[in-house]
């Protein structure tokens, strides 16, 4: 959530997302057609003229994340709007489009996208060159979160805190301090029984010392990683906020959701994504 305008790993986000539906085998872990049309003919083009480079090991691997993490978020709110839930907030939602390609039982949920000023209109305008609407349920807001009360900001956009919500928070947290981490946490189980958090996190493992590691990139792309938790950790952190149940999707779960696939898409080995339900 800092760096350019919309920052580089948002961007390279939505080119994963846009790869998906350009070269990966059919049925898609998701169906983002926006994504295509965000970023525009000229890298539709260079994707379509080299595909192998894509689909090396490593940024299969990345582009499987990315996909299953929105996949398992946007399965989630549809539990949770079956539930009753009527408020959805996207913190950190960069070129997230599901706003966008909303299926019909989201046409009654109130969408609120929390993101920098800077990055919001550059996607605005984004939006406008590819001929998207922008849905009547959308709200933006406007938000940093190390600098800005999120509860306060969110009430005055309109988020009702006497009801249920849904948060999510996809490959945000790595960008956020302890302190900010904590916060999100404490406010989101501070909303009434049935709100969830789903978040992904990113462990020990990957090293800042290591060159070809994701957290080493991405701090050459002024992004560095600044929260890292170990399983446990998260869960004394998620519990010490006052969530109920904390869930990890398994590998097992992520596989169902990949199938059996011919296009080198494989559940990674460590699946780092969380739901939290208070």
């Amino acid at each position: 959530m800092t760096g350019p305008p919309v920052s580089l790993t948002a961007q390279g986000v939505a080119s994963l997302r846009a790869a998906h539906q350009l070269i990966d085998d059919l049925p898609r872990i998701l169906d983002d057609p926006v994504s295509v049309q965000l970023v525009g003919p000229e890298f539709v083009a260079r994707i379509r003229e080299n595909p192998e480079r894509l689909r090396e090991p490593r940024l299969a691997a990345l582009r499987c994340h990315v996909l299953l993490r929105s996949r398992y978020s946007e399965d989630r709110l549809a539990v949770a709007v079956q539930g009753g839930t009527r408020q959805c907030v996207i913190i950190g939602a960069g070129l997230d489009t599901f706003a966008y390609r909303q299926p019909p039982w989201a046409s009654g949920v109130r969408i609120f996208e929390v993101d920098h000023k800077a990055s919001q209109d550059t996607k605005r305008e984004m939006l406008a060159k590819a001929g998207i609407e922008i849905p009547a349920n959308l709200t933006y807001v406007e938000l940093d979160i190390e600098r800005l009360p999120l509860r306060e900001t969110l009430v005055r956009a309109g988020l009702d805190p006497g009801r249920p919500a849904f948060f999510s928070c996809l490959g945000v947290l790595v960008y956020l301090t302890h302190d900010a981490v904590r916060a999100l946490f404490r406010l989101v189980a501070g909303f009434p029984s049935g709100s969830e958090l789903v978040l992904t996190y990113a462990g020990w493992e990957s090293s800042d010392d290591n060159p070809a590691s994701l957290a080493t990139r991405a701090k050459t792309l002024g992004e560095p990683w600044l929260s890292r938790f170990s399983p446990e950790e998260l869960v004394h952190e998620l519990r010490g906020a006052g969530f109920r149940d904390v869930e990890f999707l398994s590998r097992e779960a992520a596989a169902e959701y990949v199938g059996t696939r011919r296009d080198g898409l494989e559940p990674p080995p460590l699946v780092r994504i969380v739901s939290a339900r208070v």
